[in-house]
């Protein structure tokens, strides 16, 4: 089938060879969880979870609660973990069956409260602690405190304790990750030492996947090596990139001299100009830094940069030279040559930005040839 208009094309076959890719670096034994957080990294969260489903995945991170309950409305039975839980949403957390991350000494009081109410028993939380990424987490200190109320309160049970490295894609940073790593594992001795049951242990997320097999314990959570992605070439070299983003040029016009495009006609002509108008936008995540040439599309298989500002439903591109007309295709990013990684490094960002950025009004269309 061949798609015309605005859309993400998500090529879930190679959201699986990552997948399998991951999981041989890990053992057998070490549980793999996926993060699908801000709506799986742009790519759409119930198709992506729905595949990872069958493809036997573990575990289900998202950042927020809401993003959990979609994911429940949609089939997922898989067990899901919220990593940045709110006070304001505990119910749903437990009427959806969702395991909150407990993140400070307020959290683990207000949860625990929660579920006293609920009438709840044994309730799977997971416990994170700081260790160095100073964003969110327990102090280290309050261990002893953290040990005394979870054992004083049947409602709740420790699943699972993590952390986050901070810089395990930066191999310059292995001693600070080392450090993580022992202050971690200190963290987990004592919780180990004074609970009576097994819980998860897990910190590494897809660079320390890659780099660090001294930090894969009981479960590993994956991001952006799902979408294809490794933070390093020789891993980006096993992975494959999920998606391409593409359109159709909807008008041609031409402008001679000293005439301006688009927005505070910050471009002007030095020569006859033909230029392209795409009907993509900062509306729609392409971000005003892809305008003044950042970004180079390609149309029937030449370059053609970006020109002027970058409204908020359309951007134009230089196309003089270029044999193009109405309807032909536009490939903004694709998954072997111009990647979305390689666009946002080129406009001074990271693909991270660009592709949770994609708004919902892109279609997707997703690509699924394989079985699991």
């Amino acid at each position: 089938m061949q798609h015309k208009g605005t859309r993400l094309e998500v090529n879930l076959d190679a959201l699986a060879h990552n997948y399998h890719y991951l999981k041989s670096r890990i053992s057998d034994t070490t549980k793999f969880m996926a993060v699908v957080k801000a709506n799986a990294y742009g790519h759409g969260i119930v198709k992506v979870a729905q595949k990872l489903q069958d493809l036997g995945t573990d575990y289900f991170a998202t950042a927020y609660t809401e993003e959990g309950e979609e994911l429940r409305e949609n089939g997922i039975i898989t067990p899901i973990l919220i990593l940045h839980a709110q006070q304001h949403n505990l119910d749903i957390c437990i009427d959806r069956c969702l395991e909150p991350v407990i993140y400070s000494m307020e959290m683990l009081d207000a949860f625990i409260a929660f579920a006293k109410a609920k009438q709840q028993q044994s309730y799977p939380i997971h416990l994170e602690f700081n260790t160095g990424l100073n964003r969110i987490g327990i102090d280290p200190e309050d261990i002893q405190e953290v040990i005394r109320i979870v054992k004083s309160s049947p409602e709740v049970k420790v699943r699972g304790l993590q952390s986050h490295l901070a810089a395990s894609e930066d191999l310059n940073e292995e001693e600070f990750t080392q450090q993580q790593i022992t202050k971690f594992e200190t963290i987990a001795a004592i919780l180990k030492k004074e609970l009576d049951y097994e819980f998860l242990l897990h910190e590494a997320n897809t660079s320390g996947i890659l780099n660090y097999n001294n930090a894969h314990y009981t479960m590993v959570r994956s991001g952006i090596g799902l979408y294809g992605f490794g933070n390093d070439a020789k891993h980006d070299a096993q992975l494959k990139p999920i998606s391409s983003l593409k359109s159709n040029i909807s008008q041609i016009r031409s402008i001679e001299p000293g005439e301006t495009v688009s927005y505070n006609r910050k471009f002007v002509a030095k020569d006859p100009t033909t230029y392209a108008v795409i009907p993509l936008g900062h509306g729609d995540g392409i971000n005003r830094i892809y305008g003044y040439g950042n970004l180079k599309v390609s149309i029937n298989g030449k370059p053609a940069p970006t020109l002027g500002i970058i409204c908020m439903d359309m951007f134009m591109v230089n196309i003089t030279g270029i044999a193009a007309k109405v309807g032909d295709e536009v490939v903004i990013f694709d998954q072997t040559v111009h990647t979305s990684r390689q666009m946002a490094e080129d406009a001074g960002t990271i693909s991270y930005e660009l592709l949770t950025g994609i708004q919902k009004r892109v279609r997707r269309v997703y690509i699924d040839t394989l079985s699991k």
